[in-house]
């Protein structure tokens, strides 16, 4: 009775592992043998996720990969906080403390940091179209290769800060502070520097410059800069420009 029973249930056993052999599933699935029966137990997909993305804010909460939208949490302390690739979208942020958190390709669409601390933050290919980052101390912090049109940075500490190959489009730098600041190959069409202070070199090689308005701003330790860039930029009577480059014709442009 007993050898028919054992052929039934290996034949089962069998056929799943042929099942999941053809689909090339690509999961570790745990084997329980109970009582000569195999028993497969398939992990939840979100195990390892859930339980952290329900941890409270705090100093290096980690919050990866996590939907966390429409958050009030301005004065918090997100110090070292690992939030890469976390959706954090229509969040207030504003006041908080963010050094050295890491928000590599998070979701940071229409969420305030106005006035918080983002110094060396971590900000690689974060998706923050009109992202509100203005009067922020963003010494260090890294924004490369992220999509940020719209995005305000008026009135923000960004000495060393990195913007290489950013989507700026529309931007806005107004009473900044720049020095030691990329913005290589950066695509600042329409993006606004007005009234801008520069305290060192601020690096727009090959950056796209298409309207984009220095008005009052003293470009003179700028580098990378070449005559068909300004061109294409605006500026005024006090625009300062590095030597060997001169005010085009269309200076002032119009406002838009």
């Amino acid at each position: 009775m007993n050898a028919p029973i054992k052929r039934k249930q290996k034949s089962k056993a069998s056929r799943a592992w042929a099942y999941i052999r053809r689909s090339k599933l690509k999961i570790f699935i745990p084997i329980v043998v109970i009582a000569g029966g195999l028993v497969f137990l398939f992990p939840n997909k979100h195990t390892g996720t859930g339980g952290r993305c329900r941890s409270e804010a705090g100093p290096s909460v980690n919050w990866m990969d996590c939907k966390k939208r429409m958050l009030m949490l301005s004065n918090s302390n997100f110090e070292q906080a690992k939030m890469a690739e976390a959706d954090l979208s229509n969040s207030d942020f504003s006041g908080s403390n963010l050094k050295g958190a890491d928000l590599t390709k998070a979701a940071i669409v229409r969420t305030s940091f106005s006035g918080a601390d983002l110094s060396g933050a971590m900000l690689q290919k974060v998706e923050g179209y009109r992202s509100d980052f203005s009067a922020i101390t963003g010494t260090k912090s890294v924004f490369t290769m992220a999509e940020m049109q719209r995005a305000n940075f008026s009135g923000a500490n960004l000495i060393d800060a990195d913007f290489t190959k950013a989507e700026l489009g529309r931007a806005i730098f107004a009473k900044a502070e720049l020095g030691n600041s990329h913005f290589a190959m950066a695509n600042l069409a329409r993006a606004t520097f007005k009234n801008a202070r520069i305290s060192g070199p601020v690096d727009f090689a090959s950056a796209f410059l298409f309207l984009t308005r220095f008005e009052g701003v003293d470009l003179s330790q700028a580098t990378g800069l070449k005559q068909d860039q300004i061109d294409l930029s605006c500026g005024d009577q006090k625009t300062k420009l590095p030597a060997g480059l001169v005010a085009p014709a269309s200076w002032p442009c119009p406002e838009d």
